[in-house]
């Protein structure tokens, strides 16, 4: 996923306005030297219209380990249905490079709106 195009308008008329909840850890990076992961939770930016659907901005920073830590900040992908109208979404992506390495992560989003019918 890359940051190009990246639209910050508000989804003014957007009848479904609405947020993720998203965690996740990272993949394990420094194997051989220091094999350690990271951890992170977020909430997810507002619903922004894309290719017929709606992505939404994430921006992190993950728990530390080591004294150091890693950000993020990038999009997800449109939305994925899943059942009774709801959906999710999911992203493939790597965090910054800190402490000579960054980490991959993946991440689905949880579901839109879980207690509405």
């Amino acid at each position: 996923m890359s940051q190009n195009d990246i639209s910050t308008t508000s989804c003014c008329n957007y009848e479904d306005q609405h947020v993720h909840e998203i965690i996740g850890s990272t993949f394990i990076a420094e194997r051989c030297e220091d094999a350690h992961n990271h951890r992170f939770a977020v909430i997810s930016g507002a619903a922004v219209p894309c290719k017929g659907s709606h992505v939404h901005n994430v921006t992190f920073s993950t728990d530390s380990y080591d004294g150091h830590h890693h950000e993020f900040s990038g999009q997800s992908s449109v939305a994925i249905p899943i059942c009774d109208g709801k959906h999710v979404h999911y992203a493939n992506a790597c965090t910054s490079a800190n402490d000579g390495h960054s980490h991959e992560f993946k991440f689905a989003s949880l579901i839109n709106s879980p207690i509405e019918d």
